[in-house]
This record gives C-alpha cells, sequence and structure tokens, in this order.
C-alpha cells in the first residue's frame, strides 16, 4: 500500500521482500479468504501504550477509502459477521494482486529473495545492506520504510527485524506478546478440554477489562475460536477469563419454564438439547445431570447458574507465536510522530503496520491499521 500510494504521488519506490513471493501474510489471512477490512474500525478495537495514537492515520485513510480503493480496483467486499468485509471472490489472491499490478503499472519495483541485513543512517540518506540469491548488495535511499511485520508465524518468515532496527537506532520497544492466539489449559484439566474437542459454542467471554460474544473452540490442548483470540489480547500469564455459555439468557429461568411442563426431563437431556449431547455429559462430573429437573434443589440451581454463566478458565499459557495472528507491543508510539510514522530521531526512517505497538482485534482491523499507515507514511516520503 505504501508503494503504490507513494507511485501515485510520482515517487520512486523500491520494495525488498524477503519471501519468494509478495503478500505471504495477505495470502493465509481468513483462511485464504483475506478479511481485508471491518465497517465498524474505530481507534477503539486497537490495543496501545497510547491509545490515541492511531487516530491520526485513521483520519487520513478511513474505512470507506479501503473500501472504495479495493472497488476501484475490481474488489467488491461482502460483510460476514460484525463488519467483517471479504472479497465477494474469497480469493486473498486477488488482494495481492490488486498490490503487485499496481506496482507494475507505476513502475514501482519489487525484488523477491532480498533479505535486508542492516539499515545504517549517511548524511544524506541510507544504505540498505541486503542480500539476494546468495549475493550481498546494497542500496542507498532518501528514506527507508520499515513494514516487517510481527514476530507471528515464524515458518513464514517473520523475525524481529524491525524491532532490532528500532533498537539500533536507540529506539524504545514496547513489549511484545503473542496476540489473538489460542489459551492452553494443561494438568489434571486438561483431559476435560480434550474431550471435547471439536465442540464449539457460542459465548460471552470477559474479564475484568473487555468483554467479546462470539463462538469459542474446545480443542484437545485447551480453548480456541474468536472469542478466545479476542480475549487473548487481553490476557497475561496467571489471570484468569470468564466464559457465559449461555449469553442473553438465563439459565435458572429456562429451567424453571421447563419444569413447569415437564418436570420429569432429566437435567442431562435439557442440556443435550441446548448444547451437544457431548458438552451436556462433560458437564456430569460439575453438575448433577442424572436428576431430573423437578427435583433440584436450590443450591443445585445455584451451581447450575455459576457454570453455565460464570465458567472460571485459569489457562496455562498460550499458543506463542506460531499460532498467534499478530503481535501485540512493538516500536514504542513515544518514538514516532503520529501523523507522519516518521522516527522522531531519525528522520527519513519510517515504522508501519504490526511492527508498531497498534494492534487490533480479529476481524480485519489490522489490516486497515496496515492500510492506513502505508497511506500516511507514503504521503510523507
Amino acid at each position: 500500500m505504501c508503494a503504490v500510494q507513494a507511485g501515485f504521488l510520482g515517487k520512486r519506490t523500491l520494495i525488498l521482500e524477503k519471501n519468494d513471493k509478495v503478500g505471504a501474510k495477505i495470502l493465509i489471512s481468513g483462511g485464504g479468504r483475506c478479511n481485508y477490512t471491518n465497517l465498524y474500525a474505530t481507534d477503539q478495537q486497537f490495543i496501545s501504550q497510547n491509545q490515541h495514537f492511531c487516530k491520526s492515520a485513521f483520519s487520513q485513510w478511513t474505512v470507506d477509502d479501503t473500501i472504495s480503493f479495493f472497488e476501484t480496483y475490481g474488489i467488491e467486499g461482502k460483510e460476514k459477521t460484525l463488519g467483517q468485509l471479504f472479497p465477494v471472490s474469497d480469493k486473498a489472491k486477488d488482494v495481492v494482486e490488486v498490490f503487485t499490478n499496481l506496482c507494475a503499472d507505476l513502475g514501482q519495483e519489487i525484488w523477491c529473495n532480498a533479505e535486508v541485513k542492516t539499515v545504517e543512517k549517511i548524511d544524506d540518506g541510507f544504505t540498505v545492506r541486503f542480500e539476494i540469491d546468495g549475493k550481498q548488495e546494497y542500496v542507498s535511499a532518501q528514506s527507508v520504510v520499515i513494514a516487517a511485520g510481527g514476530l507471528p508465524i515464524p515458518k513464514m518468515g517473520a523475525t524481529d527485524f524491525g524491532l532490532r532496527t528500532a533498537r539500533k537506532f536507540d529506539m524504545k520497544i514496547t513489549d511484545t506478546a503473542p496476540a489473538l492466539v489460542p489459551l492452553t489449559i494443561t494438568g489434571k484439566d486438561q483431559p476435560w478440554y480434550e474431550q471435547l474437542s471439536g465442540n464449539s459454542i457460542f459465548c460471552r467471554v470477559w474479564n475484568d477489562r473487555i468483554s467479546f460474544e462470539e463462538n469459542i473452540l474446545f480443542t484437545h490442548w485447551g480453548l480456541s475460536g474468536p472469542a478466545i483470540l479476542q480475549i487473548s489480547s487481553y490476557w497475561k500469564p496467571g489471570e484468569s477469563i470468564y466464559i457465559d455459555l449461555l449469553p442473553n439468557q438465563n439459565i435458572a429461568d429456562l429451567i424453571q419454564q421447563e419444569k413447569e411442563t415437564n418436570g420429569k426431563k432429566m437435567l442431562l437431556a435439557y442440556l443435550a438439547g441446548l448444547y451437544t449431547r457431548k458438552f451436556a455429559e462433560a458437564l456430569s462430573d460439575k453438575l448433577p445431570v442424572e436428576k431430573n429437573l423437578a427435583s433440584l434443589t436450590k443450591t443445585e440451581m445455584e451451581d447450575i447458574s455459576t457454570l453455565i454463566h460464570e465458567f472460571k478458565v485459569k489457562p496455562a499459557g498460550d499458543k506463542g507465536y506460531d499460532k498467534a495472528e499478530v503481535m501485540r507491543g512493538g516500536v514504542s508510539t513515544n518514538e514516532l510522530s503520529s501523523k507522519t510514522l516518521e522516527a522522531k530521531k531519525v528522520p527519513g526512517l519510517f515504522f508501519g503496520g504490526e511492527c508498531v505497538d497498534v494492534t487490533g482485534w480479529l476481524g480485519g482491523y489490522n489490516f486497515q491499521w496496515a492500510w492506513a499507515s502505508g497511506f500516511v507514511i507514503a504521503q510523507n516520503l
């Protein structure tokens, strides 16, 4: 996006791409369908030490700008859920092709298999040293843009290059951690989750900072699914999270209504109607599922209500950068101009996208930050 927008302004750029093709993370996003923005994106869905930092970029490049940009180049969007916008074609490669085609049309060069080794400041700009096809090369440039992503999915080529470069220029880094990542359960509780592997339930998941209503997915190592990925960005090791397994309804009221017409029904059968049989059976070591509804005591009803509406989970950890969708933290926003994304200490050096301490929710938000930061940088090169 940065190269394309710079091209529109008549500026000449060279993209040094470490991988053998561009857009690797775009191509795998959204299961290969690419959730390229979110209709409801604002600064409120982003985590940063400075909550206000991304406001300037989002005022310069809006969601409407993203939608019209892609429509101009042949990509119509369709909303899936919660404002998530996907190409009608369901093909992430179409999004990549918009950029590669525009770069070609605008004369912006892309060199693949080019691994940047160092960025050095010189009097009138920078020297960038890189290795391409086994040879050591260098280029000189007036400005350098670090759009190197974060640490997730190292097998796709992700590294800490952006962070290392920032540190080299004495810029502060906000502590990094995997975000939008599945959570693990170990020890005596793991077999309980393991038996439910594959079960998906619509829930409200919360802690003392935030809550999300989406599906959770039980796995043989713990919990995943959209709601878990969302809360993971707000979770720290040692903390508990809570799950309402029946959001927007009251289990005690529902059981009372059923009891009036069908008091002989077993709690197991009733819960199997609300969830899957497997999930109802899994609750047998936590609830009196072999009793009929009419014989449930007040204490038992309270236990049922607590378990269904305040199911407490204390994750052991997360699945790490291999399974994380994004990185939390990054180059400190204090080191960058919010209006231009230029490094305050190093004129001509810009940082955009995931390597900056701006982390979006699941659902197209991180792409919106990528497009906006690319646009903003291009205006100021």
